[in-house]
């Protein structure tokens, strides 16, 4: 589950008010042994809860493999500017302990990403990015085997439990790509990012799991 801490302004507030009330007892009444450390140690912990709200610190590590072919892998661009790098940075920039494996390779089909799912999804990973690509189509493969390899793919990444986008090139313009068309630019690697990261957020909420239609 994707999460972060919401702000403990209001803990700290709380430990304050204790600590005043406490301060104020009438006809100057002794405290109690060992009341001042216990005091100290609550208004601690509290100003520690709101640190850690105030500054988004994630629930638990977001794991994310990034399946695909050429575009994944970062052709013509290189991996440190794909979109997979820049979606953990994205996610980091918020606040989420966020780690997103590249495991793109060029060229490949989806009967091939069906073929490594498991291995290159270790147990343990919080979601998916499934990106099919159109090597099916360039190498004459049917659609129809295409649309069942991208099914047995999320049906065996749910049967673990697992979270999958299916991230379509169609999210990102031929504006937005290199001279061949195909392979995404830097500006359309940035675009899938930002795009992807919404999808990510958004899949935290029960049955989160995003498609995108092809094209």
């Amino acid at each position: 589950m994707i999460g972060r801490y919401s702000a403990g302004g209001l803990a700290v507030s709380e430990a304050r008010i204790e600590v005043s009330r406490a301060a104020a007892r009438p006809n100057g009444a002794a405290l109690r042994p060992g009341w001042l450390s216990a005091t100290r140690a609550l208004l601690a912990a509290a100003v520690g809860l709101a640190w850690g709200g105030v500054h988004g610190v994630a629930a638990a590590p977001l794991k994310i493999v990034a399946i695909g072919a050429s575009n994944t892998a970062g052709w013509g661009v290189g991996s440190q500017k794909a979109f997979p790098a820049q979606l953990e940075a994205l996610l980091k920039a918020r606040g989420y302990d966020a780690h997103v494996v590249n495991a793109g390779v060029s060229g490949s089909t989806t009967s091939g990403m069906l073929g490594r799912i498991d291995s290159a999804v270790p147990d343990g990973t919080s979601l998916v990015i499934l990106q099919p690509g159109v090597n099916d189509d360039l190498f004459f493969g049917a659609k129809e085997a295409r649309a069942k390899n991208i099914a047995g793919m999320v049906n065996r990444l749910r049967a673990r439990r697992i979270r999958v986008i299916v991230f379509e090139n169609r999210i990102v313009s031929l504006a937005d790509r290199q001279p061949d068309g195909l392979h995404f630019s830097e500006k359309g690697h940035a675009l899938a990012a930002a795009w992807l990261l919404r999808q990510v957020l958004g899949s935290a909420a029960p049955g989160g799991d995003s498609r995108s239609s092809r094209r």
